[in-house]
């Protein structure tokens, strides 16, 4: 980092993945029964994406997609929770910490707010965090867009993190 710049920098994710028939959904690390589960070629969590790409961002490293190519068969299937490893073994390794997360899932159904507790509990060891340190949203679509008509389920993150 340069000399004269503080030792904070932010980091913006954002994922989406279309839903399909059938559950359960995984999100923030988490089954959910659901009537819809989210089509990627891994377990396709779109928070624990969004969270992974916001720390890379921060860190100027390569994308989720880059690290871990749809393409490439190790990553079919793959837990999510691995890429979002990688993301935080990164982030010690610049030796920077995190200061604050916070996130916001967009989904029409299933109802996301009685999950969150569950999701910041799960998240929060991964990510070497207290769940204070961690705030998870959920808004529905409204009937707009493909997240209103449930078609999709999406995820923003946006993190601060400082010289450790």
């Amino acid at each position: 980092m340069a000399d004269n710049l503080p030792a904070i920098k932010i980091g913006l994710g954002d994922d989406t993945h279309r839903l399909g028939k059938g559950g359960p959904l995984k999100i923030g690390g988490i089954c959910i029964d659901s009537d819809h589960h989210a089509i990627g070629h891994s377990d396709a969590d779109v928070l624990m994406h969004a969270i992974t790409d916001a720390i890379l961002g921060a860190l100027s490293e390569p994308d989720i997609g880059r690290l871990f190519p749809d393409d490439a068969s190790e990553n079919h299937r793959r837990d999510s929770a691995d890429f979002l490893s990688e993301a935080v073994r990164r982030l010690w390794q610049h030796q920077m910490q995190i200061v604050n997360l916070d996130c916001v899932i967009l989904a029409e159904q299933p109802k996301m707010s009685p999950h969150i507790d569950l999701m910041k509990e799960t998240l929060a060891p991964i990510l070497g965090i207290e769940t204070s340190q961690l705030g998870i949203k959920a808004k529905t679509g409204e009937s707009v867009d493909a997240v209103g008509r449930s078609e999709a389920i999406s995820a923003k993150a946006v993190v601060l993190i400082a010289k450790a």
